[in-house]
This record gives C-alpha cells, structure tokens and sequence, in this order.
C-alpha cells in the first residue's frame, strides 16, 4: 500500500496511556507537534487516537482532529471518584487489526501490557513497525520481551513539549 516510494504507516494512540506518562515525566505533551513528528520521521498517513468521551471536552477534539487525528471515542463512565473512566484497550486493538489491510506498518503508542498480545500478533504478521512506550521508566515488563521493535518518548521533551504560545 506503499504511496510512491513512502511507505503509508498508520498509528494507534492510547491518549490517556500516553497522556498520563508524558505528564508523569513533568512535561505535557503538544499534539500538534506530535502529529507532524509521526508523519515526519514514521510515515504516518493515519493516527488514531483512541480517546474517552466527555462532552464537555468538544473544543480539545475539534483541536486534535485539525491537528491530523482520527478519533475513536469510547464512552465514559464517571467513577465515584467523580473523575471519568474510558477503557480503550479493546477498540485500540480491534481498530489496528481491521485497518490492517490498508497499512504497511504500525506504530502502538502505549506502554500497557493489555497491548502485549496486539504486539505479538503484529510482529507476527509482519505488521509492526514500533511500539512506542511514553516512558522508559514506568511501562508494563510484559512489553520488555519486544525490546527490538520499542522506542521510547522520554528523550522527545525538546521536540515535542507543549509551550504556551
């Protein structure tokens, strides 16, 4: 499915994955910039970003689908915490094995070991181009066996850091 000579790469985003260990490392992600670092350096012609729904979040979905991103939203559930809760680790799978045909390669970008099967099956298939892990610190050892195929995202702060504009 190559386009020219580029080949036509797809991701498959956990926000909340990667949201949560960007923020942990003390820097927030810029989404934008991302974007255009995926397609730059991984030919990524579709990026999607698996993503619970809450409604009060429409102007931050409006920015991420300008910015490039295919949202697949999940439904949320608000724990008695008050905060919402939206497991996306099921459609993240199924969505990368039914595009599978339309790409040559993925990028996973997660560090949960929900993944581990996913990344084996791709591998497998030939199909994995990376397994993107947010941080190198705190990530599931059931992804360590993929060592070959892992980049890691902590050394991107410069390049990919949200700065108020």
């Amino acid at each position: 499915m190559s386009i020219g000579n580029r080949a036509n790469n797809y991701a498959f985003i956990d926000s909340q994955n990667l949201n949560l260990a960007i923020r942990d490392q003390g820097w927030i992600l810029d989404y934008k910039r991302f974007r255009k670092y995926l397609e730059q350096k991984y030919n990524i012609t579709q990026a999607f970003l698996f993503i619970g729904y809450v409604p009060s979040n429409e102007n931050l979905y409006t920015s991420l689908q300008k910015y490039g991103y295919l949202l697949i939203f999940k439904p949320t559930l608000v724990l008695q915490s008050g905060k919402p809760k939206g497991n996306i680790d099921a459609e993240l799978v199924l969505h990368s094995v039914i595009e599978m045909q339309n790409y040559d390669k993925a990028i996973i970008v997660a560090g949960d070991g929900d993944y581990h099967c996913l990344v084996d099956y791709l591998i497998k298939q030939d199909k994995l181009l990376h397994l993107m892990i947010p941080n190198r610190y705190k990530y599931s050892s059931l992804l360590k066996k993929f060592s070959d195929k892992i980049v890691f995202m902590n050394n991107l702060k410069e390049k990919l850091e949200y700065k108020k504009r």
